[in-house]
Formats: structure tokens, C-alpha cells, sequence
């Protein structure tokens, strides 16, 4: 997935899915930190991602909180065809 594409997917997400989106990217940069030990981990870059989109999720987490950036509105539902 591009970066732009995770960062648009992580404005749209409320804080619920952004804190439980960062728990699970914790949960998933543990096991390849353990994996990494253990010599079992082949792409060591997996570790590097995880860490990024979870700096990237509590970046938006702190600027809404300071006011910065608000979150998305519901999109508006598309008018049915007649």
C-alpha cells in the first residue's frame, strides 16, 4: 500500500479504530522483533513499516487532540437512480 493511501485511510478512521489499529500494529511489531531474534523473520522490513504507520496513527491522534486537524465527516450517501 502507497504511504498516501495509509495516511488517507488513517484520516477517515475515528480514534477507536486508530488506537486499536496502533494495539494491533504493536502486537504485530513484537512477533517480528521476536521472529527477527530467533532468525525466522525473512523481510526485516516489515519492522520498519510497522513503526512508521504507528508514528503516522499517533501523529493524527495528537493533532486532533490539539485541535489541529479535525476528524473526516460521514461521507454523504450516493442518490439512488431512478
Amino acid at each position: 500500500m502507497k504511504k498516501t493511501a495509509i495516511v488517507s485511510s488513517l484520516r477517515e478512521s475515528s480514534v477507536d479504530e486508530l488506537n486499536g489499529r496502533i494495539t494491533r500494529l504493536q502486537d504485530e511489531l513484537f512477533q517480528n522483533r521476536l521472529k527477527r531474534h530467533t532468525n525466522q523473520l525473512e523481510n526485516t522490513n516489515l519492522i520498519r513499516a510497522a513503526r512508521r504507520e504507528i508514528a503516522r496513527a499517533r501523529t493524527i491522534l495528537s493533532a486532533r487532540a490539539n485541535g489541529a486537524e479535525k476528524q473526516a465527516a460521514a461521507k454523504p450517501a450516493a442518490p439512488e437512480a431512478k
